[in-house]
């Protein structure tokens, strides 16, 4: 079975890199496969929500008994008036996206400075 992986061409013999350029692709590797469980994520999950605000809008329709001509309130029931409860899980999957995003986007590697630090710090002082 073909390493997907891997994007060589099966006649070329690998060359053996380095720990260092090993560990720097499969990093890149993580990274890519992140981005992809992101965008996957982000477009199921907006697909999800534009279901909610359609149903949401057919239930208010109905509700209200036609379209809201006269505004949004927090109570169901008026004549012409919608509940705009929408507002909440919508608000809430933006915030998510966003911050599942951020960290998708801006995430970068442990440098070793870091590593040498944090085993410093863990160390605690020298006697």
């Amino acid at each position: 079975m073909p390493n997907l992986a891997d994007d060589r061409r099966a006649d070329i013999p690998p060359s053996v890199p380095s720990s260092s350029e090993n560990l720097a692709r499969q990093e890149a590797i993580k990274q890519i496969e992140r981005r992809r469980r992101f965008k996957v994520s982000a477009a199921v999950s907006g697909l999800g929500m534009i279901i909610l605000v359609a149903i949401w809008a057919m239930t208010e329709y109905h509700n209200a008994g036609g379209w809201p001509v006269n505004g949004f309130s927090q109570s169901s029931g008026i004549h012409d008036v919608w509940n705009f409860w929408i507002v909440y899980p919508v608000g809430a999957w933006v915030f998510l996206t966003a911050a599942f995003g951020w960290g998708v986007h801006r995430r970068r590697s442990i440098s070793e400075s870091e590593i040498k630090r944090e085993m410093e710090r863990q160390s605690g002082p020298s006697r």
